[in-house]
């Protein structure tokens, strides 16, 4: 027995949740939508938001410093000022606004710890304890996301270390601190902690941000050490302890001890999966969930996983994609309406394959799109590189005294379209959607020396990137 029916269950009220069912109530159908913590999820509260809220002070102000008699060289961010307005995007950790939209959008929402308890049932444990058992008519959609991955080295668990949510959410700056990891999430929050005034040492067992073009973990690597930071790349951590004094040590397998008040785990993500009840389906708890590209979960017509749980790509923008596509698909077979699932089709997520454009917002900003050339050369294609040094392009010049950068564009040599693009650079961010339109569009080489760029901008890069790679003959 079931206490109540809904076209659609979605569990998890994040960006992704929340896109599922605003398309899936623009298409006719009836949603619940079910949260266990805040409306609105870890991107408005923990992570993009409060993140990117951190770090805009600090490249605001270094701006500035760069064009002469635009600010004070000696000037430093007002620690107090940044966590204050940091605050104010996440609303003060309250969700009332985002409660609000659901129901001005025709959602309704069940607070409280949603499990699956069968095919098409979903059961929700409440706040103050109460279960009810929800059944779906059509489908149910997991958007749980991802939790911080501690990593299993020697103490960590036992030091209790900062995950990114601690570190977005801190309301004193800590004099010291430690981060293992050097991905995004550990780059970017070297860069915000160091503009507080804290004194930032980044372990990384590699390079930074492994996966991107090796060129911008090295750009942002100098920046970092240039304002203080102490970047150790290749670092073998043995083990952590947290002192008496509150203070945490890093024992490092070379011998060194690294000291200081704080330590940041940065090292990945894993699937919130745990008590979804998945094991009452043939399903695992706690693992990734595979999808076809309409995001529905291979084997099970009726359930589908959208965002970062299915692991195709760890992005909000990314997750917001599928749920557009998920929502449409969803209404599509609840109501028997065509399917268009084909790729680059209105219910494919095609764009995780190859496609992904992302911003890791240190300073220099590294903007990417698509493939890297070891990417491309791993998936068979036959394939030019082209590089630019962006400082050298006269829109930059003027953008930044001594503004340093580099672009580079990965062509497919047998399709003559651009496979991918990686931007580094102070301000890139905003060059990242050209790109984007050219990976996605497909759009001949021949066809975007026709897309010319304003002068003097720093967009005029593409044209020098054509021109690197050469002027297309009659």
């Amino acid at each position: 027995m079931t206490d109540a029916a809904y076209d659609l269950i979605v569990i998890g009220a994040g960006p992704v949740g929340e896109n599922v069912a605003d398309r899936a109530v623009q298409g006719g159908l009836s949603v619940l939508i079910v949260e266990r913590e805040l409306v609105g999820g870890e991107c408005s509260y923990w992570a993009c938001m409060p993140s990117k809220a951190l770090l805009r002070s600090g490249s605001a102000l270094r701006a500035a410093q760069r064009v002469p008699g635009a600010a004070d060289p000696d000037a430093r961010v007002d620690a107090t000022a940044v966590l204050r307005r940091r605050s104010s995007f996440t609303s003060g950790w309250e969700d009332t606004g985002q409660v609000e939209w659901l129901q001005s959008a025709g959602i309704d929402l069940a607070r409280g710890h949603g499990r699956i308890a069968g095919e098409r049932v979903v059961e929700i444990t409440g706040e103050d304890g109460s279960v009810r058992r929800i059944e779906a008519r059509h489908a149910v959609a997991i958007a749980t996301g991802t939790t911080a991955a501690i990593p299993p080295i020697e103490g960590v668990a036992e030091t209790d270390p900062w995950t990114s949510r601690e570190a977005t959410s801190v309301t004193d700056v800590p004099r010291s601190l430690i981060i293992i990891g050097g991905g995004v999430v550990g780059t970017e929050m070297a860069n915000a902690y160091a503009d507080l005034g804290t004194t930032v040492t980044v372990l990384s067992r590699g390079g930074l941000l492994g996966g991107m073009e090796p060129f911008a973990g090295e750009l942002v690597a100098d920046a970092l050490r240039e304002r203080g930071v102490d970047v150790r790349t290749g670092a073998a951590i043995a083990s952590t302890v947290r002192e008496d004094d509150g203070s945490v040590a890093v024992d490092l397998e070379d011998g060194t001890v690294l000291r200081a008040e704080h330590l940041l785990v940065a090292t990945g993500r894993e699937p919130a999966t745990k008590d979804l009840g998945l094991a009452s389906i043939g399903l695992e708890d706690g693992d990734w969930l595979d999808v076809d590209d309409t995001l529905r979960v291979r084997g099970r017509d009726w359930l589908y996983a959208v965002g970062d749980v299915n692991h195709r790509s760890l992005l909000t923008h990314q997750g917001k994609y599928q749920a557009r596509a998920a929502g449409d698909v969803i209404v599509a077979r609840a109501t028997g309406g065509e399917v268009d699932a084909g790729a680059w089709g209105v219910h494919a997520a095609t764009a995780d394959l190859a496609a992904v454009p992302q911003v890791t917002f240190t300073d220099p900003e590294v903007a990417s799109i698509g493939r890297t050339a070891e990417q491309a050369e791993e998936a068979g294609l036959r394939i030019r590189v082209v590089d630019y040094d962006l400082g050298s392009v006269a829109g930059a010049s003027l953008h930044a005294d001594g503004y340093t950068g580099k672009a580079r564009m990965v062509v497919d040599e047998d399709r003559g379209v651009v496979v991918g693009a990686t931007f580094v650079g102070q301000d890139v961010a905003e060059l990242l959607h050209s790109a984007t339109i050219a990976v996605v569009g497909e759009v001949p080489l021949s066809r975007l020396w026709h897309a010319v760029p304003s002068y003097p901008t720093i967009s005029e890069v593409w044209l020098r990137l054509l021109e690197t790679y050469g002027r297309p003959t009659a």
